[in-house]
């Protein structure tokens, strides 16, 4: 079982999330675990303190190392991976996430105001992530969007294993259109191929249409 630690200050942001749908499943079935934790838990003055600003000046606050590094000491094990949520990190891939489901403990470090202490970064971080280019509220966010990204390549987690390599990505195309039930619905009809039953042929059109589907909105993937 992968088992994962989220570190924020906002923890109740996960608790639908990691409830339901896949990983709800996953974490039922013992194929995930997953533990949440306030951040402020690991602060040691009255006001439960976790940031502060910025030495240097700037507007917002910064994470205080005190706490970070105290969590992770805790909660790390041996081999672990320890990932900070950050717009400057790495792109997110199908490779990365494949690659980190394959982990046996991740510790995911969301970041929040203007970012953490550096010191953070230095000594108690091994790979920086993001999940796009842009600002969200905080990394508690970017953190779900990881645990479901790779959450689907851990085996008995899909009900349908195939549906994880006809997805989106998996081959560096976009996904053709998908039609189901009834086959004419307000003057609109399925595809003829569909219904042939030539396989051959359904899989000859699959295929032009995610090129087709790649080339109009994602034709940076074909480079």
């Amino acid at each position: 079982m992968l088992r994962i630690d989220v570190l924020t200050l906002f923890p109740r942001m996960l608790d639908g999330f990691l409830s339901e749908s896949i990983l709800g499943k996953a974490r039922e079935a013992a194929l995930l675990g997953v533990t949440v934790h306030d951040l402020r838990g690991w602060t040691t003055d009255k006001h439960r303190t976790a940031d502060d600003r910025p030495f240097g000046g700037g507007a917002g606050m910064v994470l205080k190392p005190e706490p970070v590094f105290a969590a992770m000491e805790q909660l790390q094990s041996p081999g672990c991976r320890r990932i900070y949520l950050t717009p400057d990190g790495v792109p997110l891939s199908p490779q990365i996430a494949q690659s980190l489901s394959q982990e046996a403990h991740l510790i995911l470090l969301s970041g929040h105001y203007e970012g953490i202490d550096q010191r953070i970064r230095d000594r108690v971080i091994d790979q920086e992530i993001s999940i796009g280019d842009y600002v969200l509220t905080n990394g508690t966010l970017a953190a779900a969007v990881l645990i479901d990204a790779l959450c689907r390549f851990i085996p008995g987690v899909l009900g349908e294993e195939k549906s994880l390599t006809h997805e989106s990505f998996s081959g560096k195309l976009l996904d053709f259109p998908q039609y189901t039930r009834p086959a004419e619905f307000r003057g609109m009809s399925v595809p003829e191929v569909l219904l042939s039953g030539n396989h051959a042929e359904i899989e000859k059109w699959r295929a032009a249409r995610a090129l087709e589907k790649t080339r109009q909105v994602r034709p940076d993937l074909l480079n």
